[in-house]
C-alpha cells in the first residue's frame, strides 16, 4: 500500500505587522491574528456599549478579556487538523449542536426528512450517537426494542462489466432480447 504526504503546510507563509501606529512590535504579530482581534473587539465592545453602557472598574475585564483570548487562542492551529484554526472547529461545535445535520441521502439526489435528522440530544452526547451500554437496544419511549433476528452481513462485492453486458442488460429492460438466433 503506498503512503503519501502533503507539503501544503510547509507553504503557508504568515504575514506579520511589525509596526503598528508608531510603535514597534519586534518580531510582529501576525496579520490574521491582528485582523481578527479587531473584529471581534469592534463587535463585542459595540455591543457591550449598546446593552451595558461604558465601562467601570470591574466591568472592564468582561469588556476586554473576552475578545483577547478568543483572538489568541482561536487563531492557534487545531491539534485535529492543522490547516484550520481553533476558532473554525468551535464555529462548526456551535453550528452542529445549535442547527444539528442534514444527512447526506443518495448522494444529494434526495433531501432528508425531519425525522432523519439526528436529534439534539444525541447531538450533545459525546460521540453524538448511541451511548455504549445505555442507550444500546432500548428506546426512552417504549421500552426494550424487541429482537429482530440474526445480524444482517454486509459483503458487496465489486463486479466489473463489459460493454456486451451492459447492452444485454438494456435490452431486457426494455423486452427486448438480444440472444443469438437459430
Amino acid at each position: 500500500m503506498r503512503s503519501g504526504a502533503t507539503y501544503t503546510r510547509h507553504f503557508d507563509l504568515e504575514t506579520r505587522q511589525h509596526e503598528l501606529l508608531g510603535l514597534d512590535l519586534g518580531e510582529g504579530a501576525p496579520r490574521r491574528t491582528l485582523v481578527l482581534g479587531f473584529v471581534l473587539y469592534l463587535l463585542w465592545t459595540g455591543g457591550l456599549l449598546l446593552i451595558l453602557g461604558l465601562p467601570g472598574k470591574f466591568t472592564f475585564t468582561l469588556y476586554f478579556l473576552p475578545p483577547l483570548l478568543t483572538a489568541i487562542f482561536g487563531t492557534q492551529r487545531s491539534r485535529k487538523n492543522e490547516r484550520r484554526w481553533n476558532i473554525t472547529y468551535w464555529a462548526l461545535t456551535v453550528r452542529y449542536v445549535a442547527l444539528g445535520h442534514r444527512p447526506i441521502i443518495c448522494g444529494g439526489r434526495r433531501s432528508a426528512s425531519r425525522v432523519e435528522w439526528i436529534p439534539r440530544r444525541e447531538r450533545m452526547t459525546s460521540r453524538g450517537g448511541l451511548r455504549p451500554g445505555r442507550d444500546a437496544g432500548r428506546d426512552a419511549s417504549t421500552g426494550p426494542a424487541p429482537l429482530a433476528g440474526a445480524p444482517i452481513r454486509l459483503d458487496a462485492r465489486p463486479r466489473l462489466y463489459g460493454p456486451d453486458q451492459v447492452y444485454k442488460a438494456r435490452g431486457r429492460r426494455r423486452g427486448k432480447t438480444t440472444g443469438k438466433t437459430a
